[in-house]
């Protein structure tokens, strides 16, 4: 009967942790929003913004505790901390690969977005790629695969659909790379860099949480397009 208390008592909290990561989320973004009404538009096109992370988080807490109770993937666990530590330092290190990159072949000039909005900016729609690119596909595909493949585990049938999932965004992201000027060596680094930095993430959630996994793309954010994407403007432009 303890055992049964605790375990509902952690799932209560990861399902707190999660609606309050959410609602941080919907505040960053309207208050980005109605200071800048466009600059959602490239991702949302004319869906607003705020009705679309609200439908995002839905979707998210949905998914998550669906996954909670099979078992597959927690929301976050107080004995992963250790994972967040990993999980900033693997980031960190793809960030500065991406940073010597971007020194030695210079990536356009509006490739990350403006100081102060990226601060508001890439937290929420990272939040939106963490679900759009990795939980609601890797969730559907793991129901298709174990609904058809029922003599196989969990651990058998994971790591493929990590695979297949981790090529998503570097699709989205090659396709999104061709649209502008980038040159060929670039789109390719970009390319094998994204799929590198999902199939970590992915690597992450299955080992610890959906916290730890978004944590890596905060930090990798924050030097890359936050922190490198004011420095940039002064040395390389």
């Amino acid at each position: 009967m303890t055992k049964v208390f605790e375990l509902i008592s952690s799932e209560q909290l990861q399902v707190a942790v999660y609606l309050t990561l959410s609602v941080a989320v919907i505040i960053c973004t309207a208050a980005l929003y109605f200071h800048d009404r466009l600059i959602y538009q490239p991702f949302f096109g004319r869906i607003n913004p705020l009705l679309g992370i609200v439908v995002i988080s839905i979707l998210g807490f949905i998914l998550l505790t669906y996954s909670l109770a099979r078992g597959w993937f927690a929301i976050f666990q107080v004995q992963n901390l250790q994972g967040l530590v990993i999980a900033a330092a693997l980031a960190a290190f793809l960030a500065l690969v991406m940073i010597f990159f971007d020194s030695r072949i210079v990536l356009p000039q509006d490739v990350n977005r403006p100081f102060p909005e990226s601060l508001l900016f890439y937290p929420t729609i990272g939040f939106v790629a963490e679900i759009i690119f990795h939980v609601l596909p890797l969730t559907l595909l793991l129901m298709i695969m174990t609904s058809l493949f029922k003599d196989l585990t969990f651990e058998q049938l994971i790591w493929p659909c990590i695979l297949l999932v981790a090529l998503l965004e570097p699709i989205f992201q090659t396709s999104f790379s061709l649209s502008k000027t980038y040159p060929w060596t670039a789109v390719i680094f970009i390319a094998l860099h994204n799929f590198l930095f999902n199939f970590i993430q992915l690597a992450l959630f299955k080992r610890y949480d959906f916290v730890t996994m978004y944590s890596f793309r905060l930090v990798y954010y924050l030097l890359w397009h936050i922190v490198w994407g004011v420095l940039r403007l002064q040395l390389l432009f």
